[in-house]
């Protein structure tokens, strides 16, 4: 397996017990500034967040990509030289970390694109309280990695924490018929506890504060509400 770069983000204060942890998964572009930032807001909100690297293991550990032509094909060759296999342990590795601080009480999840896809795998794990999956990618159809198809839909089943699914109505890489089967195939699987917010006008990585997808508005309501989620989980 070997070892994970991971950025730790704590909020400020003298109170270090019984916070909440927060393991947030990037998009393929690793740990960027962009990002950060995000990871920061969310420790200011009170989480102690775990940001890991998504390829930590290959040609692109330690690299955090450039939002342009080559860093995005970079960033999908890693995906597609990565199995679910190998997502999965490096998730148990790092929820085991997680979990194991002594200055968190509950364990929730995050993620953006490919992440939000990975934090969906993470609600597996029944430590897990509460996911927020920012915009997955392959979760309707299954791929993810150098894996056609994941079957991630398939073990919707396991999930036992609550969820919240967030796109944007103009997000091309799921468009509105796979976010319905999405939601379909989760209530088949029995998930009660289940949200879904489609924000009118999104674009795909509408939260990304770089380049011209970006949508502020969008991007504070998102996070609020995610915030919101977790706060009542």
């Amino acid at each position: 397996m070997g070892d994970i770069r991971t950025i730790v983000i704590s909020p400020a204060g003298d109170d270090d017990s019984g916070r909440k942890g927060l393991l947030l998964y990037t998009d393929i572009f690793q740990l960027t500034e962009s990002t950060l930032r995000t990871a920061r807001r969310l420790a200011a909100d009170g989480f102690v967040v775990v940001v890991p690297e998504i390829y930590p293991h290959g040609p692109l550990a330690g690299v955090a990509l450039e939002f342009d032509d080559a860093g995005k094909q970079r960033g999908l060759a890693g995906a597609a030289a990565t199995t679910t296999a190998a997502f999965d342990a490096d998730r148990t590795a790092v929820l085991d970390y997680l979990d194991a601080r002594p200055d968190v009480s509950d364990v929730f999840v995050t993620g953006f694109c490919i992440g939000g896809h990975l934090a969906f795998r993470a609600a597996f794990d029944q430590r897990v309280k509460a996911t927020v999956c920012f915009y997955p990618t392959g979760l309707h159809n299954g791929a993810l990695g150098a894996d056609a198809d994941a079957g991630s839909l398939e073990r919707a089943a396991e999930i036992r924490g609550r969820l919240l699914i967030v796109f944007g109505s103009q997000d091309s890489h799921v468009p509105a018929d796979a976010r319905l089967d999405i939601l379909r195939r989760l209530y088949a699987a029995g998930l009660t506890d289940l949200e879904l917010h489609v924000y009118t006008g999104g674009e795909h990585a509408f939260m990304r504060d770089v380049g011209p997808r970006h949508d502020p508005a969008l991007t504070d309501r998102a996070l609020i509400e995610a915030v919101a989620f977790f706060r009542e989980s």
